[in-house]
């Protein structure tokens, strides 16, 4: 059997899925096949990058598949029936009675013009049938008391008045509401910050423990599945190509792309020269039939790799890969990760020469003009050299966007000095015309979501040109700056004629930062770009990154969460708590000696693939 089985009978069987999405006069395949069990009271992951599949297969599970997506061929049993054989009102009564979903969003699962506590009320058993308005509000407050919301003035709010970690709190609380015996969480911490990420999945490994519930956990981040799960099932390209235990596979990989995956994560210790990415981006799954998914993007490729899709065979005891080399190449897989824990870590860097880029002086933001509300900026004082690379860093609400978007503009503080490269964007001042254009090549930002910075409907070299017409109007070839752009960032000039669509996250990043290196600016601001991209595709970028900072000299300021992350790639941080700065310093020097407790909780809650990370 092509499984790794749970030691007991599965509360959740999958057994040779397929997904195919409809078109025009075919089908293109999303999941080609898939075996999958999960035991009472058990976590199993599903692992892999954007396009393999992950979430249509939590989709499938709980009967949410797109109109145009349908399952082909396999079955997914749970408690002894067949799922795909329910009708809608069939699956109505089990979908959140029996099987809970939480999504990585909450607002696509909360609805947005009720109030929590309804929501959760109506997620009740049998919709709180039987029970007073009253009780049914009381039970409402005690499932948000359960999920660590002691607050009950959360019950009468609405989605959009809470932080994101609240939300995920409460889309948990009416997803559990009717005590699933299983709970498919697709991504559920991903947008969060450390904190709060650590939070919300140490509070599904208690509910889990408490209710006794199977978990389905879905991530693109190995060290958090180490962490929460019991097995991991490995996706790529809509195969399964390895499943085991999580700590052997951690330990002990047997597949070359979960070996990639494995050595794309930034060391939490250390910065090193370059991290090691996998070259390319996942493939549609029709575009690799008939041979080995990985074998385009594997560096341990032969003619035969493409002779038939190798089978998914037991290499170890409960241990299933699907590489027909595995016994050739396991010894050589091994030297890559030895290399990574022994390379020398990067010497500290220079400090800039001159005066500072930017220059903050008390810089104080008030939202709403109403002076006795609490401050998103509380007075804080900074400096960016020129060509040095500043880290911002600290939870969800710290104030970390509100500064990044005072320094380009979009935001005007409420006192307090603030100076880029001599033109003052401080409380007061107005800029005009010259200053504006000034600010605008001096400094540019590289946002979270690229997808929604650039016009689906427009091709990238469109966007590119519009840009390039407007801050060099005497640019006599466009297109040969379009190219030159796409080039620099590492993609191919053939790209000009797609639109964003098309692109993967890690391909719409790079050419979010081509349309910024346009201006030929002295500053990128950076506000969480990575957050939603895979481990590979954050190593690219952030090589990508690094080589720019080296060769033209552009200085950064990094925003971002993940301070593994911050480690490669910039010199000094700053740590933000509630609109103040706690700390800073050279980034090795606070990372590894962190004098606020603020800073060591931070620090404290970076995912580590073990278990104790949690307890």
């Amino acid at each position: 059997m092509n499984e790794v089985e749970s030691v007991d009978e599965p509360a959740l069987e999958i057994r040779r899925l397929r997904i195919e999405a409809a078109g025009r006069g075919t089908a293109t395949t999303i999941v080609s096949s898939l075996d999958l069990s999960l035991a009472a009271g058990e976590t199993v992951g599903i692992v892999g990058e954007s396009g393999s599949g992950k979430s249509m297969t939590a989709r499938a599970v709980v009967g949410l598949l797109p109109p145009s997506v349908f399952v082909s061929r396999g079955e997914i049993r749970y408690g002894g029936r067949s799922l795909l054989e329910l009708t809608e009102r069939q699956w109505r009564r089990i979908r959140g009675s029996e099987l809970g979903f939480v999504m990585q969003d909450p607002f696509t699962m909360l609805n947005p013009v009720r109030k929590c506590g309804r929501v959760i009320e109506e997620s009740l058993p049998d919709a709180g049938r039987g029970t007073s308005r009253r009780q049914r509000r009381a039970e409402s407050i005690e499932r948000l008391a359960e999920v660590g919301i002691t607050d009950e003035a959360v019950a009468d709010r609405y989605p959009f008045q809470l932080s994101g970690g609240m939300r995920q709190r409460v889309a948990i609380a009416a997803a559990i509401a009717s005590e699933p015996q299983v709970l498919i969480a697709d991504e559920p911490s991903t947008a969060l910050d450390v904190t709060t990420q650590r939070d919300i999945l140490l509070l599904l490994k208690k509910l889990q423990a408490a209710r006794g519930m199977g978990l389905v956990l879905i991530t693109h981040d190995l060290r958090v599945a180490f962490a929460m799960c019991d097995r991991v099932y490995v996706l790529y390209a809509g195969h399964l190509v390895e499943a085991a235990a999580a700590a052997e596979l951690e330990s002990t990989p047997m597949h070359p792309y979960t070996h990639g995956l494995l050595i794309s994560e930034p060391p939490v210790d250390r910065r090193v020269a370059e991290l090691t990415g996998i070259p390319g981006a996942v493939p549609v799954p029709d575009d690799v039939a008939g041979r080995c998914a990985f074998e385009p993007r594997c560096a341990w490729s032969t003619p035969t790799c493409r002779n038939g899709t190798p089978p998914l065979t037991e290499v170890a005891p409960r241990h299933l890969s699907a590489c027909t080399r595995v016994r050739e190449i396991h010894g050589e897989m091994a030297h890559p990760r030895s290399r990574m824990r022994l390379a020398e870590p990067l010497p500290p860097a220079r400090p800039p020469s001159g005066g500072p880029l930017v220059r903050g002086r008390d810089v104080r933001k008030v939202f709403d003009g109403r002076r006795d509300q609490a401050p998103a900026l509380a007075g804080v004082s900074f400096e960016i050299g020129y060509g040095e690379s500043v880290g911002l860093v600290g939870e969800s609400g710290s104030g970390k966007t509100t500064l990044a978007r005072s320094l380009v503009g979009l935001e005007r503080i409420t006192s307090g000095e603030l100076v880029v490269d001599g033109v003052a964007v401080s409380a007061g001042s107005r800029l005009d015309a010259r200053d504006r254009r000034r600010l605008s090549h001096t400094v540019q930002m590289v946002f979270q979501d690229p997808y929604s910075s650039l016009n689906p409907m427009r091709t990238i070299g469109s966007a590119l040109k519009e840009v390039v017409r407007l801050h060099d109007p005497s640019a006599t070839d466009p297109s040969a700056r379009v190219a030159e752009l796409l080039e620099s960032v590492g993609l191919p000039a053939e790209l000009a004629q797609r639109k964003p669509v098309i692109l993967s996250g890690g391909q719409r990043q790079r050419v979010a930062i081509a349309r910024a290196l346009a201006v030929r600016p002295k500053l990128l601001v950076f506000d969480e770009p990575l957050s939603a991209l895979d481990m590979s595709a954050q190593a690219q970028v952030l090589n990508l990154l690094t080589r720019l900072h080296r060769d033209r000299g552009i200085g950064y300021l990094f925003i971002t969460h993940d301070l593994a992350m911050v480690r490669q790639i910039v010199d000094r941080v700053y740590v933000l708590y509630r609109g103040d700065i706690v700390e800073s310093g050279p980034v090795d020097e606070v990372l590894a000696r962190p004098a606020d407790q603020y800073t060591k909780k931070l620090i404290e809650s970076i995912p580590r693939p073990t278990g104790t990370w949690l307890t």
